[in-house]
Order: structure tokens, then C-alpha cells, then sequence
């Protein structure tokens, strides 16, 4: 299993840009209003807080959530931008959610980050963590390496059709984009999705 926290005490830290994802940015410019009218966004796997900040700025509600305490140190040490908060602790913990509630979550570098035999409990942990309604608003990076690299990970590789399946037994997918903008190097290799929490599981699927 990756240290995380290790990697953030050297500054291994190449998925940290210093910004917030550039598809994010779009997505608020020309929709979001899933995230945007939400009561609070959870942002899983939030590192630094960029993403965390930029929707603070924007007048949403957010809260970063990272197994790195010097991360989350890191987040907190920022100015805040807006009404954020910071959480260290495991998406698969239901402790650190006592007391809280989430309408949105945005999705950037969690999902690619946990090996892929977790992905089946990280889609329960967000029907779990949204109220029927609310919205998963996902950033996957489908193909993190080029051609004849070696496709070892984090982050780990994706597909629409297994991000789908995965997330069936809770959520309807509303919406799907390629996006516009993104980081250098990813163009073309992320997927936005946006799902909707539905009222019931599909049956015979245990809430």
C-alpha cells in the first residue's frame, strides 16, 4: 500500500500542480449546478486543497478529506477561500462522517489513486456518504500512461464501461463530457461523469 504521508513529507508529490484541476474550472463555467446548489461538496483524496479551494471561491461549501496528515496541514495552512474545511482520514471510516452531511461529491484523484480491487468499496462508501438525490461528480483519468509504458500504478487506469458498472447498483449516470481543459500531458485522457444518487438500490443490491 502507498504512504502517502511519507510522500508528502519528501515532496514526491507530482500530481500536486499548485491549481486547481482545469476541468473542474470548466465544468463550473459552463454547468455545475450539482455542485454549485449542493448543501456541502466532499472532495475525497483532496491533498493540498486546490480543488477544495476552488469551489470554495465560488461560494460553495466544501470539505477536503485526505489519509495524510501532512497534507491536510498543508491544505489548512492556505487562506481560506470561501467556507472550506479539512478532514484527515480514510474515505472507508465511517467515524470522520458523524455529524456531517454531503450533497455533491467531487471525484479527482482518489478513485485513480486506491488500487483497483478497492473500487468496488469506494462506490458503496459514496452511496453511503450522499443522501438519495445528491450528486457524485466525477474527474476519471482513463489512461494515465502512454503506449509501451509499463501500466503499473497509482494512478491506475480506468474505463467508462467498468466506472459505469461499478457505480449501477446506486447511481443513474445524468451526464458525460470529454473535457475542454485539463493539465498538460492529460489532454484527452479524463472522463467527467455525473451520477445521481438514486432513492433505492437496484434490487438485489443491500443498502
Amino acid at each position: 500500500m502507498t504512504d502517502w504521508d511519507e510522500l508528502w513529507q519528501k515532496n514526491e508529490t507530482p500530481w500536486d500542480k499548485g491549481y486547481g484541476a482545469p476541468p473542474l474550472t470548466e465544468y463550473l463555467e459552463v454547468a455545475g449546478d450539482e455542485l454549485r446548489h449542493a448543501r456541502r461538496v466532499l472532495v475525497p483524496g483532496c491533498g493540498s486543497g486546490h480543488d477544495v479551494r476552488e469551489l470554495a471561491a465560488r461560494g460553495i461549501g466544501a470539505t477536503g478529506l485526505d489519509l495524510s496528515e501532512t497534507a491536510i496541514a498543508r491544505a489548512r495552512a492556505h487562506a481560506p477561500a470561501g467556507n472550506e474545511d479539512y478532514v484527515c482520514g480514510s474515505l472507508f471510516d465511517a467515524e470522520w462522517r458523524i455529524g456531517r452531511e454531503f450533497g455533491a461529491v467531487w471525484e479527482h484523484t482518489c478513485f485513480c489513486a486506491i488500487d483497483p480491487s478497492m473500487r468496488p468499496a469506494y462506490a458503496r462508501a459514496i452511496s453511503e456518504i450522499l443522501m438519495p438525490g445528491g450528486h457524485l461528480v466525477g474527474l476519471f483519468f482513463l489512461t494515465p500512461w502512454d503506449p509501451g509504458e509499463e501500466a503499473v500504478g497509482p494512478p491506475f487506469a480506468s474505463s467508462r464501461e467498468e466506472i459505469v458498472s461499478l457505480f449501477s447498483p446506486w447511481f443513474e449516470l445524468r451526464g458525460e463530457r470529454v473535457p475542454g481543459r485539463a493539465y498538460p500531458g492529460r489532454e484527452g485522457r479524463e472522463w467527467l461523469a455525473v451520477f445521481e444518487r438514486r432513492n433505492r438500490a437496484n434490487p438485489g443490491v443491500a443498502e
